[in-house]
């Protein structure tokens, strides 16, 4: 089966926050410690109540959950219906405190907007530094669990469900997954133990593994050298599409002039679903087809990391990338004539291809092909071939389609021929036992 597959889009297990802390639970403070007096006497300044402050006091006999939270997370924002559903399905066995380290302002814009507005019956701390100062994170959305007193444990806030919170309540066996979020400054599982050695330097790493890992969101961050040379990449709950397409770009980019994008992916494999995240109804994923991976080399040899990468994961991912050159029908575009009607007047640089109107003032030509290799519904592959280097100026009414898009080029002595053109492709098999 071969075909072109895009990319989809997923909701993170949470949002990241910050990417500098060490760790992001407080290590002083343990699951099953008791909680210190100012968690329930330290004012918390709200929103959407009658006082403008308020305290946790009367909250000592019920089961305190923490949710922290950001107006600018989607993963927040998703599970807020829930909370309000939990709230009053428990009533006063149960409080939910949603904390926000955002200003007042913040929150009242988000409250007052139409997505907000749903939610105005809902207290908010805003400006909050005691809570997250007691139980430091790195992302969001991020549960703190408390019961008779006792910090009971720290999750996500997928884990938030009236089961869980019955089997709290009830005193019975808990089936919650502790949190205890990871810091992207360290590489992915590398134990502590590490720290404590001396006279060692990390020269390999490698790290690669099937299965959401909850203590960190979706994404990744770089190894970098003194002098800012990348010898090091990490992914974290990504499909494996998300970790071929950078490596794909990285080692194209250093043998190819045409840009890279998903058009030149070609998968040839069984089953091309699982090379993306399974998606739910509700626009989130169950992991099971995503990645962790961390690789680090010498920095020496950092000029051939993407090529070790792509070695590595073709060991033991169950696929082969390979690059290949292949016959592509592509649209090449050419000038028609000598008269130069695209140099620049000069000014502000700006692009805004595809969209409507699509410009490009004072930037190369370069600029309008790689987005027209974008994201758009043209299949086609588009190939500079005018030889034109300076900078242009250009207006067309925007990317439709092909015969609109040829039409207005023509103003510009331009054309798209349709031609055939042989092309490296980065190609993904099944890998053959």
């Amino acid at each position: 089966m071969k075909n072109i597959f895009c990319r989809g889009s997923m909701s993170l297990a949470f949002t990241l926050v910050a990417a500098t802390t060490s760790f992001a639970q407080n290590k002083s403070l343990k699951i099953g410690d008791s909680l210190p007096e100012s968690f329930w006497t330290t004012p918390l300044k709200v929103v959407n109540h009658s006082q403008k402050t308020i305290t946790l006091s009367e909250e000592k006999n019920k089961l305190v959950l923490i949710d922290f939270w950001s107006t600018w997370c989607s993963a927040c924002l998703m599970s807020l219906p829930r909370i309000e559903a939990l709230q009053q399905k428990f009533g006063n066995k149960l409080k939910i405190l949603p904390v926000s380290s955002q200003d007042k302002t913040a929150l009242d814009k988000f409250f007052a907007s139409s997505n907000g507005k749903k939610y105005k019956s809902m207290m908010s701390t805003y400006e909050d530094k005691a809570l997250h100062s007691l139980f430091p994170h790195v992302g969001v959305p991020f549960i703190i669990w408390v019961k008779d007193g006792k910090l009971f444990n720290s999750t996500d806030a997928g884990q938030l469900t009236e089961q869980t919170i019955n089997e709290v309540l009830n005193g019975e066996k808990s089936s919650l997954q502790t949190i205890i979020q990871m810091d992207r400054a360290r590489p992915l599982m590398l134990s502590e133990d590490y720290d404590r050695q001396r006279n060692v330097q990390l020269l390999n790493y490698s790290f690669f593994a099937k299965g959401q890992i909850p203590d960190i969101g979706a994404g990744g961050t770089y190894r970098k050298t003194a002098l800012g040379k990348i010898h090091g990449r990490q992914f974290t709950n990504q499909p494996l599409w998300d970790i071929y397409y950078p490596i794909g770009y990285e080692l194209i980019k250093q043998q190819d002039k045409i840009s890279f994008t998903e058009k030149r992916i070609i998968i040839d494999v069984k089953e091309p679903k699982q090379l993306m995240p399974i998606e739910k109804a509700d626009g989130s994923n169950d992991g099971a087809d995503l990645y962790n991976y961390e690789f680090i080399i010498p920095e020496q040899k950092s000029d051939s990391l993407y090529n070790y990468m792509l070695e590595d994961l073709n060991r033991y991912s169950g696929y082969s990338v390979t690059f290949e050159k292949r016959p592509v029908q592509c649209l090449v575009l050419v000038r028609t004539s000598t008269k130069d009607k695209l140099e620049t007047k000069g000014g502000e640089k700006r692009s805004t291809f595809p969209q409507t109107p699509s410009i490009l003032k004072n930037v190369p030509l370069k600029n309008m092909v790689n987005m027209l290799n974008g994201e758009i519904p043209i299949k086609e592959l588009f190939i500079d071939e005018t030889g034109y280097t300076g900078n242009v100026d250009l207006e067309v009414s925007g990317v439709k389609d092909i015969a609109t898009l040829k039409k207005e080029l023509q103003k510009y002595d331009l054309d798209l021929i349709p031609q055939e053109r042989q092309v490296l492709m980065m190609v993904i098999r099944d890998q053959r036992n």
